[in-house]
């Protein structure tokens, strides 16, 4: 099995600013703008509030309620009305599916989806940035495969609960795919029964990518065993020894700026998927 790391969400070049952080700890990652979706963000909802109530304020009037959603990964079942036999399901074609099309990701592999994060608060009747709060990389959501179908073969029929999704309103390309969720998390080890996809609905230290206290959010503080010692293939986009730095507890990477999926290996790295379930267990906390 793979685990992947996955970069969503808005950032400084889509949509030009974090997802908010509530002052509750609440977690929202923002869908990045699409002018050829389907959906707008007025049509998004998130603990019921409509998503076109936040993206203006917080974008400045950038991003605007009736501009085009790129809502993906799609995770909750709630943000949008839903057909029948509707599940999770993610969306990736260009350079970054050949990407996981090489590296064979498929049925059972594992994503973990990271984006940026700042705090906010209300001012004003209207959610702000906290002044002097600094962005973050934070884990926000997984999901695991269960298969992989292209668009091509989506619109053929069998997936009309899927017609919505804005990997439909692209060209006929054959490096357009689909990641179907598995319904219920499958990995070793595991006594309880949990999706296959979903949110991590609250900020957690657990979940932080962004070392405490650093200077750039790409400043990474990860378990110690995610260093690449001996001949271990360290996690792709990151083969440059000089960007990983041991201590005695934990390991520093210094991540790459580009790239969207970040693949690592479990039969390489087996301390990675039990860390991503511990991850889903204490997804509440």
């Amino acid at each position: 099995m793979k685990l992947i790391l996955s970069r969503k969400g808005f950032d400084s070049s889509a949509g030009g600013v974090p997802s908010p952080l509530f002052p509750d700890g609440r977690m929202l990652a923002l869908p990045i703008p699409d002018g050829r979706s389907r959906i707008r963000y007025r049509d998004i909802t998130h603990d019921g509030t409509p998503l076109g109530d936040l993206v203006g304020p917080l974008t400045r009037g950038k991003v605007t309620a009736d501009d085009g959603a790129h809502l993906d990964p799609d995770l909750v079942d709630g943000m949008l009305p839903r057909q029948p036999g509707w599940r999770p399901l993610f969306g990736q074609l260009g350079q970054a599916q050949g990407h996981l099309r090489n590296h064979g990701v498929g049925p059972g592999d594992l994503f973990l989806f990271f984006g940026l994060f700042r705090r906010v608060e209300r001012h004003d009747g209207r959610w702000r940035w906290v002044p002097g709060s600094r962005p973050r990389h934070v884990l926000w959501g997984w999901l695991q495969v269960a298969a992989v179908v292209a668009v091509e073969t989506a619109r053929a029929g069998g997936y009309a609960w899927a017609e919505y999704h804005p990997h439909f309103q692209r060209d006929a390309d054959p490096n357009n795919v689909l990641y179907l969720a598995n319904r219920q998390l499958r990995l070793a080890g595991l006594d309880e029964t949990l999706p296959g996809a979903g949110v991590f609905p609250r900020f957690s230290p657990a979940r932080q990518l962004t070392a405490p206290g650093a200077a750039r959010t790409s400043t990474w503080r990860l378990p110690a065993w995610c260093y690449p010692t001996g001949d271990r293939t360290p996690l792709s986009y990151h083969a440059n020894r000089q960007r990983w730095r041991r201590h005695a507890d934990h390991t520093e990477l210094n991540a790459a700026a580009r790239g969207q999926e970040f693949i690592l290996d479990g039969t390489e790295y087996p301390e990675a998927l039990p860390w991503a379930r511990e991850l889903i267990r204490q997804r509440q906390g």
